[in-house]
């Protein structure tokens, strides 16, 4: 029992100490903590200043030849070698020679029937001398300048209705118009350049045989090129032919100036579009080139231009009243893909022109100032 007592006694006095040092120790701690800074953001502002603003319609294209041509063979025969090889890339002037189809057979073909219409006017020159001695001179004259080598002149005119019985009558007219059609397909043999130009397609080469039908290259003139691209019917009212139209390459390091000179009239169902063609010319243009323009489709007026980052989705936007972050409503009348066009926005209001993280309404900030940051003034 008493060691029982005295094992009490003793628990009781750790109890009592140790409570005593644990107060002396929480007493020592430093409850004061430092209290944080209140942080106040800095903005970027800008002035609200209504005015003028074009709307600019991008759009983008490959370029294309103005003038085109696709050559196809109306003939058959084998295709012969000339001054310039038929290659990709080759170019040719205006009127040289890109194709020429061996036409030796035809050609025996049409010297003998050019020789039977000849035989033919010089077997009635007897008959018109006696019967019809007013018209006689006209014809022997035509006989006279008749040259095998060259092409067939036009007959002479027939001015009574005795004369055209007595040359008709001959087969003369159905002479003269087999000679005319077969000197006409003979031409066909030779394919020359309509204009200046480069060879950007030769699915041929010599010694080839050509049929009738068959697509032989494709043939541009490099001075004058079209770009074709689509704008929204919104704003395609707003186009105009002669319209001057800004043009960059994809780099942007080349700008062009170029003219729209047609307007397709039909709307694209799917994408309610509407085509239009620019003219642009230049040395270093080539056909496929990829090119960006800029269109401009009208002006709106009282407007102002921001990023899009700034508009909030339910078409407001932050302002600064008394160094704190207000909401206003505005509306947008154009989208870009980097810009939208705002209208009813209050004239002289001071926007935050540049996005800023984690903003609301309410928010103490201040104003960028160069190198220094500033409260906002009422």
């Amino acid at each position: 029992m008493r060691k029982l007592i005295i094992s009490a006694v003793v628990g009781a006095v750790i109890i009592i100490v140790s409570l005593y040092f644990a107060g002396i120790i929480a007493g020592s701690k430093d409850d004061r903590r430092p209290q944080s800074p209140r942080v106040i953001k800095t903005v970027f502002v800008d002035t609200v200043k209504n005015g003028t603003v074009p709307i600019v319609l991008p759009a983008n294209g490959n370029l294309k030849a103005k003038r085109r041509v696709e050559l196809f063979s109306e003939v058959q025969g084998v295709f012969r070698p000339g001054s310039k090889l038929f290659r990709t890339g080759q170019e040719y002037g205006q009127g040289q020679t890109l194709i020429r189809i061996d036409a030796g057979e035809y050609y025996a073909s049409v010297q003998s029937a050019k020789s039977n219409l000849y035989n033919l006017l010089a077997s009635i020159m007897p008959d018109l001398r006696l019967d019809y001695p007013e018209i006689h001179p006209k014809w022997q004259e035509y006989l006279n300048g008749f040259d095998l080598e060259k092409t067939t002149p036009p007959l002479p005119s027939m001015t009574t209705e005795k004369e055209k019985f007595f040359i008709t009558g001959r087969g003369i007219i159905t002479s003269y118009y087999n000679v005319k059609n077969m000197e006409q397909r003979l031409v066909k043999y030779t394919i020359t350049a309509p204009f200046q130009g480069v060879l950007t397609d030769a699915l041929v080469t010599e010694g080839t045989l050509v049929r009738a039908g068959q697509k032989l290259g494709e043939f541009i003139n490099t001075g004058v090129y079209e770009l074709e691209v689509s704008v929204s019917k919104t704003y395609g009212d707003f186009l105009k032919e002669g319209k001057k139209v800004e043009l960059f390459n994809l780099n942007k390091t080349q700008k062009y100036v170029g003219e729209v000179t047609r307007i397709n009239g039909r709307v694209d169902q799917n994408s309610q579009t509407i085509t239009a063609y620019i003219e642009v010319s230049g040395d270093n243009l080539k056909e496929g080139q990829y090119l960006e323009a800029n269109l401009e489709a009208k002006e709106e007026p009282n407007a102002i231009e921001i990023d899009r980052s700034l508009l909030l989705e339910n078409n407001q936007i932050f302002v600064v009243r008394d160094s704190i972050l207000d909401l206003i409503d505005v509306s947008p009348v154009y989208f870009s893909d980097k810009k939208v066009v705002l209208k009813n926005v209050p004239e002289g209001e001071i926007f935050v022109s540049k996005a800023l993280m984690g903003a609301y309404a309410g928010m103490l900030v201040k104003i960028y100032n160069g190198g220094t940051s500033e409260k906002t003034k009422s």
